[in-house]
């Protein structure tokens, strides 16, 4: 699992030792896959012989009397994450179990790793600084043929994305309007990346590429400064102000967590790997078709997220072009996890159950 998984999933226990948890859902087993892509294109012109998409599954699929998949959902993670990252029982335990609202027996649930992430074709397998510059409309290009030659999935019930897989979903609804029968994008802003979000990630972007010890992408062991500002970075955009200053109330507790977060986190990250994942948001911009989409959004923020503040106003105005869309701001509270509240079903299944019910209509 990649950085920005590993501290939210962190500060995930911390929050569940404190506030206690029901009984988690029996422990469901996902059937894990790939699928090659063959002569893969990318926007910049590149191509790839053999494009890996490695993926998870829940459930089977099942269609109409005229072939539909009426019953695929489709689950998008964030920047450096993966699909196993929904296996969290912060998600999984409120969402996949009997009777729940993505009920396993009777959804057929897609958990893909995303180019550049997971078990997926990534830099770090061997290509480093060669790989192909993907970009989200490359990875949702790949997402689409993992369905449709890979899994069979000629439709999909549901798109539901967090962070970048939130910016994933509204490319889902703009290029394949007619393949989706309800979007759910939770934490992200249907805009380009400017201001500090676009701020921080150059940053990033360029601490990686100015330590010397990078070597154009051709390093034989990582470079340490590059791996550092890339975890610093990685805490402060996932924070949680409230949460860490319960959790860390000392000036001595939150030294420690950063001195073994920053350890954690630097032991598995791969610099081309997280240069080219937060690279990838670099032309990102929906706002120009928000009008082409035509099911039902129910667009979920949550105030305290670092990454898309709700001082912006941006969420507000941005969805009353979306023809059959809605935005729902939570307030800050000791429910909510910063920018990852995406992954705390509890908080925000209830306008799931709403966006559901609504385009079965």
């Amino acid at each position: 699992m990649f950085a920005s998984a590993t501290v939210l999933l962190w500060l995930c226990a911390t929050c569940l030792a404190q506030q206690g948890s029901s009984q988690p859902a029996a422990k469901l087993v996902p059937t894990e896959g790939d699928y090659i892509a063959h002569d893969f294109h990318f926007k910049t012109g590149e191509t790839l012989p053999e494009l890996r998409l490695h993926y998870l599954t829940f459930g089977k699929p099942v269609k109409d009397a005229s072939g539909k998949v009426t019953n695929a959902v489709l689950i998008l993670h964030g920047t450096g994450g993966s699909g196993r990252q929904f296996l969290a029982p912060q998600f999984a335990d409120v969402l996949f179990g009997p009777g729940q609202l993505l009920d396993t027996s009777r959804y057929f649930v897609i958990l893909p790793d995303n180019i550049g992430h997971g078990k997926s074709s990534k830099p770090s397998d061997g290509m480093r600084a060669h790989f192909p510059l993907y970009d989200y409309d490359d990875m949702v290009a790949a997402q689409h043929e993992l369905l449709e030659k890979g899994l069979g999935v000629n439709h999909l019930r549901l798109v539901l994305g967090t962070s970048m897989g939130c910016m994933h979903s509204w490319v889902w609804g703009e290029t394949y309007s007619e393949f989706i029968d309800a979007i759910m994008p939770l934490a992200c802003l249907p805009v380009q990346i400017a201001g500090r979000n676009r701020l921080w990630r150059k940053m990033v972007i360029d601490g990686i590429r100015n330590d010397p010890d990078w070597n154009r992408g051709e390093y034989t062991t990582e470079p340490r400064a590059a791996l550092e500002i890339s975890a610093d970075f990685l805490l402060i955009a996932g924070s949680a102000p409230l949460l860490m200053q319960r959790n860390l109330p000392t000036r001595g507790a939150a030294d420690k967590f950063l001195y073994d977060s920053v350890r954690r986190i630097t032991a598995t990250l791969d610099a081309n790997d997280f240069l080219y994942a937060v690279n990838a948001s670099r032309n990102y911009d929906p706002s120009s078709k928000l009008e082409t989409i035509k099911a039902p959004v129910m667009f979920v923020n949550s105030a305290d997220d670092f990454i898309n503040p709700p001082e912006l106003g941006i969420a507000e105005q941005e969805i009353k072009r979306v023809p059959r869309g809605k935005f729902v701001l939570i307030p800050v509270s000791d429910q909510t996890h910063g920018h990852g509240t995406h992954t705390w079903a509890t908080v925000w299944q209830q306008y799931l159950k709403e966006l559901l019910e609504e385009s079965e209509k």
